[in-house]
């Protein structure tokens, strides 16, 4: 049976770092595609939290200490139990969220694929590096990298499993312990992921998981940890962002976007038609980096709007935990009416429907289809606005330049997707889009699981990156250890202060002739 048993919830539920935890007040969790209650989760407090990250700063002291060879085994092996377990955690993603089979496959390796990244890359990055000193063969400089200490992790519910850990891996490995508030939505999924973790030899205190709202649990890290990973909307990013500032700690976000695709007279339709399927519709449009809005050169826009309307028409929607299913549905009723309240508005103030547009009860209680609209004038909500659901825009424009200006109109800058006649013309109007990634003949997938790149939002979509060398250093305070050697920098013993005043400049520019200086 796909959904989780009544057994793995209760096993799952034994790790979240609340000791009275069946004494507490529950939350409902319930299954996406039904309504009905998969299992209930304890709702934890400040001092829940505070007590966690207590437990964590001790147990962060031992784990600084092991060789990065060491941690960085553990998350081999965990990559490892990550893929001989995918099929049930798939299910876990799919009952908590609604999401389809092939967007919980997503999840599942893109954890094995950051777990891999950065145990391989960690042991080099964070190895002390010399550098050259201030003066050469008088002082030995070298650089290393202490961890932060305890790092707080916010992650959503939309990617609940991926974005709960693999930010976790990159702090982790850096040498730090971690405190994750999961969404209340979706905590098993981060706790079946977690579990892992355990299994794979992570201490159980460094990585602890607390449950609960986040004005309480959310605040409580900010509050008491030395670095916060968010994952989520702008405005609550921004809220955070002050917070921290406080108190001079690292803040890192990856927050909300309204993604642009550009589309030239040289595409070639068919692909782009099934790529942007992927593009707007995966997870169900729930998806920060996925497209809301498409620019379409006008002499091919009727026949781009024909021919996607047709494909989104046609998509298979529905409930399953298999991979014959291309959209599920969205995580929750809050969803539902979000959507249907952008494309209501649209449709009110003049746009017109392509395909979808409704909300589908009959086939469970948050489905709705996958919708295209086309005519959305500026005052419409879905215009500027995140939607976040399963809703795109087409707009016809004259030629690359205004596409370029109208794709570049936001204040939001996370990801763009780009479809020209050649590979150059594509890389080169990339170029030219105000977006921390963009993607050349696809829609968010190559630039996101490019783990060794930066990846991250401009704008009001984020601040600073997950990923590359970024990902894992952010967590870490460089330290520079500069040892003088020889003589000290008041010259030799016997030589006059006024004498070494004047040979020091003359050898302060001869250094513009060293290599390297």
């Amino acid at each position: 049976m796909p959904v989780p048993s009544a057994a793995t919830f209760a096993r799952l539920a034994d790790l979240i770092a609340i000791p009275d935890a069946a004494d507490r007040p529950t939350r409902s969790v319930v299954e996406a595609f039904t309504g009905k209650e998969l299992a209930t989760v304890p709702v934890g407090t400040a001092q829940d939290a505070q007590d966690a990250i207590a437990r964590a700063r001790v147990a962060q002291k031992e784990w600084a200490t092991r060789p990065v060879t060491e941690r960085a085994a553990i998350f081999h092996r965990y990559r490892d139990l990550v893929l001989e377990n995918r099929d049930a955690l798939m299910d876990m993603a799919q009952a908590e969220t609604g999401k389809s089979r092939a967007a919980a496959q997503e999840e599942v390796l893109d954890i094995s694929m950051t777990a891999r990244h950065y145990a391989r890359v960690a042991p080099k990055l964070l190895r002390p590096r010399r550098i050259s000193g201030m003066l050469p063969g008088l002082t030995k400089t070298v650089v290393r990298y202490q961890p932060k200490g305890v790092v707080g992790v916010i992650s959503p519910w939309n990617y609940p499993m991926t974005l709960a850990v693999s930010d976790a891996v990159a702090a982790l490995l850096a040498g730090n312990a971690v405190v994750l508030k999961p969404d209340s939505q979706t905590p098993y999924c981060a706790l079946a992921c977690v579990d892992l973790l355990y299994q794979a030899g992570l201490p159980r205190d460094l990585f602890a998981v607390v449950p609960g709202p986040g004005s309480v649990v959310g605040t409580a890290l900010v509050e008491n940890t030395e670095y916060l990973m968010f994952t989520g909307s702008s405005a609550t990013g921004q809220l955070l962002a002050e917070q921290a500032g406080r108190r001079l700690i690292g803040f890192s976000a990856e927050l909300g976007g309204k993604n642009p695709m550009i589309v030239t007279a040289g595409a070639n339709l068919r692909e782009v038609t099934d790529a942007a399927v992927r593009a707007c519709y995966s997870n169900s449009g729930q998806l920060c980096i996925s497209i809301e809005r498409i620019y379409v050169e006008e002499s091919i826009a009727p026949e781009f709007t024909r021919m996607f309307g047709e494909r989104v028409r046609n998509m298979k929607l529905g409930a399953g935990y298999d991979f014959g299913i291309e959209m599920g549905s969205l995580v929750s009723e809050a969803q539902v009416k979000a959507v249907s309240s952008h494309v209501d508005d649209a449709v009110v103030k003049g746009a017109t429907v392509v395909a979808g547009g409704k909300a589908r009860p009959d086939l469970g209680p948050l489905f709705y289809e996958p919708t295209v609209l086309t005519g959305v004038p500026e005052d419409a909500e879905c215009y500027r606005d995140e939607t976040f659901g399963p809703l795109v825009s087409i707009y016809p424009v004259a030629d690359v330049d205004e596409a370029i200006e109208r794709a570049n109109d936001t204040e939001y800058g996370l990801n763009a997707s780009v479809w020209a006649g050649t590979k150059a013309e594509g890389e080169a109007i990339a170029a030219r889009i105000h977006a921390g990634t963009v993607n050349v003949d696809e829609g968010y997938a190559p630039a996101w699981g490019s783990t060794g790149a930066p990846m991250g939002g401009m704008g009001v979509s984020g601040v600073g990156r997950r990923h590359g060398d970024d990902g894992l250093l952010k967590y870490t305070e460089p330290q520079t250890i500069a040892t003088t050697r020889i003589l000290n920098l008041g010259g030799p013993r016997g030589l006059s202060p006024k004498v070494w005043a004047k040979i020091m400049p003359p050898f302060v520019k001869a250094l513009q002739w060293i290599p390297g200086r």
